[in-house]
């Protein structure tokens, strides 16, 4: 069994989806990391608990087809000045759709040296749940019979639920047709 003891450390991820213009939509994701404790850099210098990531990514993107046409970068909290220069950093995913390979994408884009690892793991948190809010959005009138298979090509092997031959896969095909 594992045994844990005080709580040292927090990350929130918290996304949510707005509607936007007529076809577009707004998915916004903050990511808070709180330190819990004294902490001490390597030059000895201390610093009282508190939120040292505090970070904020907006973008539109245009349903069905859920391609991003704009993004926004904050950063409210930073452990460092120098991290300002990540601000730009997912300007290139501009004109990307979130299907399969984007996270390979965005770590392309902005991994490493190129960019920021915590807008990263913001970014590729906000892509599925993009996909349910977008969806979530459109599911509120009747789907357009063109835009079945669309929506089954979308889900097709995104799990198991969704495998291609699955239960899921096999009812609603028969719609896209």
């Amino acid at each position: 069994m594992i045994h844990k003891k005080r709580k040292v450390h927090t990350r929130k991820i918290d996304i949510a989806t707005y509607e936007g213009t007529e076809d577009t939509f707004i998915v916004e994701g903050v990511l808070k990391d709180d330190r819990l404790f004294d902490w001490y850099r390597p030059t000895g210098e201390e610093f009282p608990p508190g939120t040292i990531h505090h970070m904020i990514i907006r973008l539109e993107v245009r349903g069905p087809q859920l391609v991003i046409q704009d993004v926004e970068v904050e950063m409210p909290t930073l452990p460092h000045k120098v991290c300002t220069e990540t601000l730009g950093c997912l300007e290139s995913v501009k004109g990307l759709p979130i299907i399969s390979g984007f996270t390979r994408k965005v770590k392309e884009i902005a991994g490493g040296p190129r960019g920021c690892s915590h807008l990263v793991t913001l970014l590729i948190a906000m892509a599925p749940a993009a996909v349910q809010g977008v969806y979530s959005a459109m599911a509120r009138k009747p789907i357009k019979p063109g835009d079945v298979q669309g929506s089954l090509n979308r889900f097709k092997d995104t799990c198991r639920a969704w495998r291609q031959g699955g239960l899921l896969m096999e009812r609603y095909k028969d719609l896209a047709n």
